[in-house]
């Protein structure tokens, strides 16, 4: 039986990100590929993810503001960055790039 592509359901990464530790390792994989503007996306995947009215109160941002901030391509300040790491859960960590 074939399907077609249109009818199947449009996968959500927010829905995959059930804990902390998801939303860690899932941030963690950005870094990692180094685009800055899909880190703000996937903040904003993280913040769908747990409820954004609720991250919104957590980091004192409206969501309007917040969900303008991590939009695609979006380029928030750092401090936006690490209130929403914080509301999350999860916080980030430099680490070295070859260990002695």
């Amino acid at each position: 039986m074939k399907k077609n592509i249109a009818d199947l359901p449009d996968f959500d990464m927010s829905q995959q990100l059930k804990n902390e530790e998801d939303i860690a390792a899932y941030i963690t994989m950005v870094i990692e590929d180094g685009d800055a503007a899909e880190l703000a996306h996937a903040l904003g995947v993280a913040a769908k993810a747990r409820g954004m009215s609720e991250v919104a109160k957590a980091t004192g941002l409206t969501r309007e503001a917040l969900y303008k901030a991590l939009k695609p391509n979006a380029k928030p300040r750092f401090d936006t960055i690490n209130k929403v790491c914080a509301a999350l859960g999860v916080r980030l960590v430099a680490q070295p790039v070859h260990p002695h």
